[in-house]
């Protein structure tokens, strides 16, 4: 042994949040459209979490929900269209089982 470490084969996962509000008509889309097509990701209601709803502002610059959160990636107050845009253009592929 040489004391490096092994190489990886598998690049880390980006972790996928979703700030959102229960009664929100595009969160409750973009929650459909990431499930439907195996996005794994930690979902936030803001209505519910204050100190979530301060980091959402932080991250996001603005106070709108849907807003997605992919590792260093921001996307804000958007439909699945957008959505879907997003996730092509910054390569976010839905998490392998």
């Amino acid at each position: 042994m040489t004391g490096r470490a092994a190489p990886r084969l598998f690049p880390p996962l980006m972790e996928l949040k979703l700030y959102s509000r229960e009664w929100c008509s595009w969160c409750i889309d973009a929650k459909e459209y990431l499930e439907s097509r195996g996005y794994k990701f930690l979902e936030v209601d803001v209505g519910e979490d204050r100190q979530a709803y301060e980091e959402m502002k932080m991250l996001s610059e603005q106070t709108y929900v849907p807003t997605f959160v992919a590792g260093d990636k921001v996307l804000a107050n958007f439909d699945t269209d957008q959505l879907e845009r997003f996730l092509s253009e910054h390569q976010i592929k839905p998490n392998a089982l």
